[in-house]
């Protein structure tokens, strides 16, 4: 099952896999013109009741595969109007092989033609909610139409990620949905036919440009508070940095006293809160969980924290208390494989200490991707396991991710890495935060390395992650 947000994500990664949308509208058409055929004798009268967007366009499509049939095809608004260059293509080609195409500008001109069988096209995954006009008025056509009614993916009106039908939605007795089911359709009094349209397993398994568009915020969004340093400096400034690349609003570093300085020096944009010890200890860590828990923020524990047994004892006692969602990296993973917590957790191990943890030894992450799987299971949170491709997963579902670079073994992308998921990870669901979170930071590895293969540096990357996640011109 697969919601109608995350199918949008699946097409475009099967647009950047060579399997273009124009194709898929192509093989969704079929599979429309094959239910109308299985519902109608050859002479009967169809009518296709189309929306501008690409829904609309698969029906375009259709209405070339039934030419045994009386078609009439109704535009809901004016073809200068339709929305994709796909759809209206399959539009213009229908007008120029001289098809029954009819424009309808306003609700007053919804008048459905007597029809055996309607084919609602009007609105598809990505529109929710009571239907506006002329949408309304064409609905309650169809649902008192003396026909067959056959919807594309979804009935208008209903929605594809909660299952929610409008209350002036198409009521549809046969539906035709794409590649999966979408959740909700099944409760419906209506026959449910899954078409394969072509898509790619892979365009579900290989996070994707869908995935980061899913994932991405829209603007500033999020005050990610990292927890980090003691031994070391550079990694929690590093995450703290990345997550501002990454669209954090604020991005906030407790560390040591001792320390907190030198942590500033990295960066004028970060604001470090110092306490009072050498490094982390139980005794800090109430106090740190209490402004977590406060102010609601993402948190990022690990990233240069070492691994002294009174710091390892911090870590466990913050995050078995905390309730918010943590991205766990670097030295504090060692607390996790045995933790019992209400916080949600994304965890980046690298494949040492991935081991260390109780998981899978593997040099080739991606061929132990179901053994990670069943690793993530286990511990009841979502690990992603960093390599050469890495391997998100939780427990249910697993992605991977094939960007990068060589040159990103050196040290710090790892903690970049923490810092954009858990600026992700503000709005984003955390399996969709993880992978996309992984694409990007290996996209501004390739970014770097087409001018230096070798010998950037993780501090390199930071600039490069707003192009990586919004897009650039290179992209």
């Amino acid at each position: 099952m697969i919601t109608g947000e995350r199918m949008a994500a699946v097409d475009e990664n099967a647009a950047a896999l060579g399997v273009s949308r124009k194709q898929l509208m192509e093989s969704s058409g079929h599979a429309v013109a094959r239910e109308v055929r299985a519902v109608a004798d050859p002479g009967d009268r169809v009518v296709v009741v189309a929306g501008r967007g690409n829904n609309g366009g698969d029906a375009f499509v259709a209405a070339r595969f039934l030419d045994d049939y009386e078609v009439t095809t109704l535009l809901l608004g004016r073809a200068a109007q339709i929305g994709t260059d796909i759809a209206r293509e399959n539009w213009d080609a229908l007008e120029r092989a001289d098809y029954d195409t009819r424009e309808v500008t306003d609700s007053s001109g919804v008048a459905l033609p007597d029809a055996d069988v309607v084919v609602d096209a009007m609105l598809g995954t990505g529109i929710s909610g009571d239907l506006r006009e002329p949408a309304a008025t064409a609905a309650a056509a169809i649902t008192e139409a003396d026909a067959t009614v056959v919807a594309v993916d979804v009935p208008s009106g209903f929605d594809a990620d909660a299952g929610d039908h409008a209350d002036n939605g198409v009521e549809a007795d046969r539906v035709v949905t794409f590649h999966d089911a979408k959740p909700g359709l099944a409760a419906l009094d209506a026959a449910v036919t899954v078409a394969d349209i072509g898509i790619p397993v892979a365009a579900e398994r290989f996070v994707g440009p869908g995935d980061v568009r899913l994932a991405r915020p829209d603007g500033r969004d999020g005050r990610p508070y990292v927890i980090g340093g003691g031994p070391y400096t550079g990694a929690p400034a590093l995450a703290a940095q990345a997550a501002l690349r990454a669209g954090a609003e604020l991005s906030f570093v407790a560390a040591p006293d001792s320390i907190a300085g030198e942590i500033q020096g990295y960066s004028e944009d970060l604001i470090v809160q110092p306490y009072d010890s050498d490094v982390l200890t139980p005794a800090v860590a109430d106090d740190l969980l209490e402004t977590a828990e406060r102010y609601d923020d993402v948190v990022v524990i690990g990233p240069g924290l070492g691994t002294a047994d009174e710091t390892l004892e911090a870590a466990r006692q913050f995050l078995a208390s905390y309730t918010g969602r943590a991205v766990v990296d670097a030295d504090a993973l060692e607390v996790v494989s045995d933790l019992e917590t209400d916080a949600t957790l994304v965890c980046t191990p690298n494949r040492r200490e991935l081991a260390r943890m109780g998981g899978p030894e593997a040099d080739d992450l991606a061929a132990a991707a179901d053994e990670i799987e069943a690793f993530a299971a286990e511990i009841g949170h979502i690990v992603l396991a960093k390599g050469a491709n890495d391997v998100i997963s939780d427990g249910e579902r697993t992605r991977i991710s094939r960007s990068g670079t060589v040159g990103m073994t050196v040290g710090g992308t790892g903690d970049t890495l923490a810092g954009i998921v858990a600026a992700l990870l503000e709005h984003a669901d955390p399996l969709d935060a993880a992978a996309a979170g992984a694409h990007v930071n290996g996209l501004a590895g390739e970014r770097l390395a087409a001018a230096d293969e070798h010998g950037f540096l993780a501090s390199d990357m930071l600039a490069e992650l707003p192009a990586a996640l919004w897009g650039g011109d290179d992209e």
